[in-house]
């Protein structure tokens, strides 16, 4: 089920349009001249990342897409997995007539290939970390090759006050119930004063059937 989902996810980003060589932005100066503001490559882009090995499959795909090479380091906790996958997409990649090596794995066994890929410069044209905030800090703080600095989570679910109450409670338990595990699993529920007494009841007793532990200030509580 899992691999079909990582698969089917490949296939949609496969048919977004082609962002290589789009036009954003331009305009005509009054000598003539033409300015335009072109969606270009970056080249070679490192993704360090943790965790789910789905993200290995995504990260190559948005990165092909985009015209990039793809250098990826996963964890080493899912190293065979990750291994297997990028095995497939070099073989997708070299199957349509591009470069294999424009999908590669670092070995996550040693914590020195984390070095070299920050040390790259001139190699590596850009490094994005994604996972929680000591793998960030460090990326930043340490990293001769420019880096695109992610948020570390914390992902927050708003109630207005104009909210329809039952599609914000399924909303809200859908947010924080559907898989656990990924990164964007709601971990803060904002609620507007105005209809807390009517969304609050629902929502909390939602949130006791699933087995879901609610942290609250006073009125919550």
């Amino acid at each position: 089920y899992r691999v079909a989902g990582i698969a089917d996810a490949l296939r949609q980003m496969a048919a977004l349009p082609d962002p290589v060589g789009e036009v954003v932005r331009g305009s005509t100066l009054p000598n003539g001249l033409e300015l335009r503001q072109i969606r270009v490559p970056f080249g070679v882009v490192g993704i360090i990342y943790e965790a789910r090995p789905n993200v290995t499959v995504d990260a190559a795909g948005i990165c092909l897409k985009s015209g990039n090479a793809a250098l990826l380091r996963g964890s080493s906790s899912a190293a065979n997995s990750n291994a297997a996958l990028v095995a497939v997409l070099r073989d997708a990649v070299a199957a349509v007539g591009l470069p294999a090596d424009a999908v590669q794995l670092l070995d996550a066994a040693s914590r020195d290939s984390v070095k070299e890929l920050m040390r790259a410069r001139g190699l590596v044209d850009v490094l994005i970390p994604r996972g929680g905030a000591s793998l960030i800090r460090a990326v930043v703080e340490e990293s001769t090759v420019p880096v695109i600095e992610t948020g570390v989570g914390n992902c927050h679910v708003y109630v207005d006050a104009a909210a329809d109450v039952p599609k914000a409670v399924a909303i809200a338990l859908n947010a924080k119930t559907q898989r656990l595990s990924t990164c964007n699993t709601a971990e803060s529920l904002l609620v507007h004063a105005a209809v807390a007494d009517t969304f609050l009841p629902p929502m909390l007793a939602a949130f006791a059937e699933a087995g879901v532990t609610v942290h609250g200030d006073a009125r919550v509580a």
